[in-house]
């Protein structure tokens, strides 16, 4: 069950005088949140970080001046609906534009949650022959919206489609539902996902308050059928800006045996400026976690370039140029610096 704003307020999750501002943020962006988000809100906490990341706060009805419709340009890389072909090597299906929660910091939330929330039938068959068309794609990304809402059926068909064009080496499928809606990971649904070639399920957590027993389970049904499971969180202030949050996040995914895959740098979407920190911040975090936890628990930290020209690595380099041409000086997990010798001459 998906929960609105009302609902939200009959669950006591916020107080009745709230109703009203959250009514008008559900006039601008979409509002559901499922059982198993709302029974993880302590409504007493006022700073809860899991009603900061579904509850409507009047804090996104505020533009910032450098707030964006479409932050990371996915309109300019969009050659026909559904599709998008920012990298050469990779494109974007969007067979749907629905999801079981809405996140309010999402960088779609202009897009998601509409009426004509479903690819039709025909354009997802221009979407196909776009693919079959160039035989440069060798990775095909699922997302949405959340592909796991789709019946298993219509998986099947996207995943026995995909995995038809010789040129489609991976396919990758980003989703929440395992995270946010776990009983929906039935076998039908991993079963729709079997493939001869690779397919990687990508999920979505930003606290360690998410990982919840029936999380595990869901999880690790994926997982005993052979799909990889990763993960993509985002920085964001008053949920995870904090380094022992973090370590502990990617700590309890790398024990699901999920790889913590991308930590992103919040989007300059409308009425989410409440919950961007700055980039020098987020370095600090992110340097806070080198030696305390082990790599497989280090994503990488990335921004997505406003205006749509990709990602970019951000997180501060241990590696800064010596006092003399070649050498360099790489600083320890504890802050110490060590001197590294030049290439040796003619070795460049």
């Amino acid at each position: 069950m998906a929960l609105r704003s009302e609902e939200i307020v009959d669950r006591g999750l916020v107080p009745p005088e709230r109703m009203d501002e959250l009514r008008r943020v559900a006039e601008r962006f979409s509002v559901a949140l499922t059982d198993d988000v709302a029974a993880l809100i302590d409504p007493a906490d006022p700073n809860d970080p899991i009603a900061a990341q579904f509850v409507p706060s009047a804090l996104e009805l505020v533009d910032a001046p450098e707030d964006q419709v479409d932050p990371i340009g996915d309109e300019r890389w969009s050659p026909l609906p559904g599709i998008v072909h920012r990298y050469p090597d990779r494109v974007l299906l969007k067979p749907i534009l629905v999801c079981p929660v809405y996140c309010r910091f999402c960088f779609r939330r202009e897009q998601v949650g509409k009426d004509d929330g479903v690819l039709s039938p025909e354009a997802l068959a221009h979407a196909f022959g776009y693919i079959r068309g160039h035989p440069e794609i060798w990775e095909v990304i699922i997302t949405g919206g959340d592909p796991f809402l789709l019946s298993p059926r219509r998986i099947a068909v996207i995943v026995r489609t995909l995995e038809a064009i010789p040129h489609v080496q991976v396919i990758r499928i980003h989703t929440r539902v395992p995270i946010v809606q776990p009983r929906r990971v039935r076998p039908a649904l991993v079963a729709a996902l079997a493939a001869e070639k690779a397919v990687y399920v990508v999920v979505h957590a930003n606290h360690p308050r998410e990982l919840t027993a029936a999380v595990r389970e869901a999880v690790c049904r994926l997982i005993r059928a052979g799909i990889p499971v990763l993960s993509q969180s985002v920085l964001l202030r008053g949920v995870n800006d904090d380094a022992t949050v973090l370590e502990a996040l990617f700590r309890g995914l790398v024990a699901m045996r999920v790889k913590p895959y991308y930590l992103h740098h919040p989007d300059l979407a409308r009425g989410t400026s409440h919950f961007r920190l700055g980039i020098e911040e987020g370095q600090r975090l992110v340097g806070a976690l080198r030696g305390r936890v082990s790599g497989l628990c280090q994503p990488v930290y990335v921004l997505d370039i406003p205006g749509g020209d990709g990602k970019a690595p951000i997180a501060a380099s241990a590696a800064m140029p010596g006092e003399a041409a070649g050498r360099w000086v790489i600083k320890d997990t504890a802050g110490a610096e060590h001197r590294y010798p030049p290439v040796p001459p003619g070795k460049d």
